[in-house]
């Protein structure tokens, strides 16, 4: 393996180490970074979907190390998560984002047996959310009860571990369920995606497609192609289902056609051309889906692929200097709404990239499955 990788990795374990302290003093889940300093979550406290890419990239870390501080700085977060549980209204779908990452990591490394009934309750939360009309809610509103997101196929890993845990087929049957709607009503015949599909929740036929995070109705979103990617590909690798694997690689061929020349990720790749902005957490997340997509299909383009978007960030956009405390930077929450983040330093594009350089390096625990 190239020795780039190990050394950028190495920097990584050592920024981390110096900047984690800081967010244990703050007693907050880090969202970004700005000015020297985290910043928790920009709406919902610590029910916000993000919250579990940092004991994610905690355990990520811990892996590749065998630190005791990730493995203490995770389980300081993972206990903020899991009071959630107990608030409960402002949970939503993002229970794989959230509880896989954490308490699911904590299980698969460690063996504890708390995090995996803790992991099993999220679970069971996320299937409470499936509507047998043949798809889950993503959020709470009376408005949107009928809205299912792309994000979602990257949740559905939960589902599928939680089957295997307890033997039990209800969980992978509805993950299944919501995959085979994904396939109807988000994929479309370029190999795109839509971000937001709303459904009638007492027949499931589709009512209207919304813009959601891009740049207009219709538009691509390159986070959720990046989620429909990986998403499809870790249902084909949870389900064997080769439907799956046809649908991650329409997706990934898609994106690919779109990297930009230095390897940098428009945020939507409909955007206009007079307005530059980038998201580097759809091209560290796709980097990741492409890895397991060359793996699961042997094909090498996607490898190829996944290799020139990690090149790409490392060239461009990782912030080294011993102020700030994240490293990747130009990460852009949403197309028009700047208030989660624009052109910044954004944690789970962190985890994203330090999840790949883990695969490029042989390290990968695999938490999602």
């Amino acid at each position: 393996m190239n020795s780039r990788y190990d050394e950028v990795s190495e920097m990584i374990v050592a920024k981390f180490r110096r900047s984690l302290p800081m967010a244990a003093e703050m007693g907050i889940i880090p969202y970004k970074s700005e000015n020297g300093r985290w910043i928790g979550s920009p709406y919902e406290g610590n029910s916000w979907w993000t919250g579990g890419f940092w004991p994610g990239l905690m355990w990520q870390l811990f892996n590749a190390t065998g630190d005791e501080a990730f493995k203490q700085e995770a389980r300081r977060t993972q206990q903020l998560l899991t009071d959630e549980f107990r608030t409960y209204l402002q949970l939503n779908h993002d229970m794989g984002f959230m509880y896989l990452l954490s308490t699911g990591a904590d299980y698969k490394l460690t063996g504890s047996e708390q995090a995996r009934v803790d992991t099993l309750h999220a679970a069971s939360l996320l299937l409470g959310r499936f509507n047998p009309c043949g798809y889950i809610r993503a959020w709470n509103s009376k408005a949107q009860m009928g809205y299912a997101i792309i994000d979602c196929m990257m949740n559905l890993s939960i589902l599928f571990w939680a089957s295997r845990q307890l033997e039990d087929p209800r969980f992978a049957n509805a993950a299944r369920i919501h995959a085979d709607m994904s396939l109807r009503e988000f994929l479309r015949p370029d190999g795109s995606v839509s971000h937001i599909i709303e459904l009638d929740p007492a027949t499931g036929k589709r009512v209207a497609e919304h813009p959601g995070q891009g740049y207009c109705l219709g538009s691509s979103w390159s986070r959720g192609q990046a989620w429909g990617l990986y998403g499809f590909t870790q249902t084909y690798l949870n389900t064997g289902d080769a439907r799956y694997l046809d649908a991650a690689q329409r997706i990934a061929g898609y994106f690919v056609s779109h990297i930009r020349p230095d390897g940098l990720t428009d945020c939507d790749f409909c955007q206009p051309d007079t307005e530059e902005r980038i998201d580097n957490i759809a091209g560290a997340c796709a980097a990741c889906g492409l890895m397991e997509l060359a793996k699961a299909t042997g094909e090498d383009k996607w490898q190829k692929a996944a290799l020139r978007l990690v090149d790409g960030l490392l060239a461009h956009c990782c912030d080294w200097s011993e102020e700030r405390c994240g490293v990747l930077t130009h990460c852009t929450a949403s197309y028009h709404d700047d208030g989660a983040g624009r052109h910044t330093n954004i944690t789970y594009g962190d985890y994203f990239l330090v999840e790949a350089l883990c695969k490029l390096r042989g390290t990968d625990p695999m938490l999602w499955m």
